[in-house]
């Protein structure tokens, strides 16, 4: 059975029916340090009416114990994830807390998320790459520890999400600026609403130059690793367009290292970037900005860094609001020499 969902009501919500600061209310909830006794009623009769549940993990905090936190992603070993969890490091390394990593498996991640939350091992959780399910939204919603997921929107729960959309349209309008009329895209035979998106984007900005798509220009790789996102799929599915006879001048690859894959394959056909074919990728993983790739960044590091910051207040009890923060982040475009303009 799931556990019922705690109390909403905040710390600071009690200190604020009890006249006092959140931390006369840690000391009363922690019996830590001297309070008057009127106080010490007032703050137990605000705990009382709220249905206050102090949570485990502030307690540990105030008694000098770790926490626990879980980072459940598919997989650890893209650089896309990869950068997510840098940017979680970099705001939880100072403190003294105990990073719990769940890779979660490209092929069924919320089964695989619903067997790790069986285990309780953990006072918050973090997790990326899973679309919205229901079983696995109520399960995360009342497992009594708060949680904030990366990557898609969820109702009732903490997310950060990208307007993939959004994304795929600036990388599209940026070579047609550049003066391409026969764009290619790259993408994953793995079928998700992020890949979705990503085509929505690039045939609505063809469309929107009067250009219509065609079946030849979208090409996958056979490579399953990574669903489809790796420099292999890349690779295969540039070798496609060039067999295709598809005569793209220009690609959009719906992730760097696609893009990576690409560009060897065009180099091994004696083919220039950008002289011949100019390309575009998606992440700005930490090596595209040393090869020169354009790409739209997606913050991931910076992503990070605010989920662990939102987790870590929500489990001190000093989030500003108790609603859940639904936070969209529109993707940059970072131009570099591959889309064949100059380095900004």
């Amino acid at each position: 059975m799931p556990t019922p969902p705690r109390s909403t009501a905040t710390i600071n919500d009690v200190a604020k029916r009890a006249g006092v600061s959140a931390a006369t209310v840690s000391r009363v909830v922690n019996d830590s340090g001297q309070t008057a006794e009127a106080t010490r009623e007032r703050v137990l009769t605000a705990i009382e009416e709220l249905e206050y549940r102090p949570n485990r993990t502030a307690k540990s905090l105030a008694q000098g114990a770790n926490q626990t936190i879980a980072v459940a992603v598919p997989t650890f070993t893209t650089p896309f994830h990869n950068e997510l969890l840098k940017g979680v490091r970099f705001r939880l390394e100072r403190l003294d807390i105990d990073l719990l990593l769940c890779d979660l498996e490209w092929e069924d991640p919320e089964t695989s998320l619903l067997t790790f939350l069986e285990r309780g091992a953990m006072d918050g959780l973090l997790a990326a790459g899973l679309s919205v399910d229901s079983e696995v939204g109520e399960e995360v919603r009342t497992m009594g520890r708060p949680a904030v997921m990366m990557g898609t929107r969820w109702n009732d729960l903490d997310s950060f999400y990208w307007d993939e959309t959004a994304g795929a349209r600036v990388a599209t309008e940026h070579l047609l600026d550049q003066g391409h009329t026969r764009i290619g895209m790259i993408t994953t035979h793995y079928e998700s609403p992020i890949r979705d998106a990503r085509i929505r984007g690039y045939e609505g900005a063809l469309r929107d130059a009067g250009i219509e798509p065609k079946d030849a220009w979208v090409a996958t790789g056979q490579t399953e690793k990574h669903a489809g996102f790796s420099e292999e799929s890349g690779y295969e599915a540039m070798e496609t367009l060039l067999e295709a006879g598809s005569d793209v001048t220009a690609v959009f690859a719906s992730s760097d290292v696609q893009a990576i894959g690409a560009w060897q394959a065009l180099r091994h056909a004696g083919l220039d970037v950008p002289g011949d074919v100019a390309l575009v990728g998606y992440d700005d993983i930490k090596v595209s900005r040393f090869i020169g790739l354009s790409t739209i960044s997606q913050k991931m590091h910076d992503i990070g860094e605010a989920a662990a910051d939102l987790l870590l207040r929500r489990l001190d009890g000093t989030a500003d609001d108790a609603a859940p923060v639904s936070r969209l982040v529109t993707p940059e475009l970072q131009v570099r020499r591959s889309s064949g303009q100059s380095e900004e």
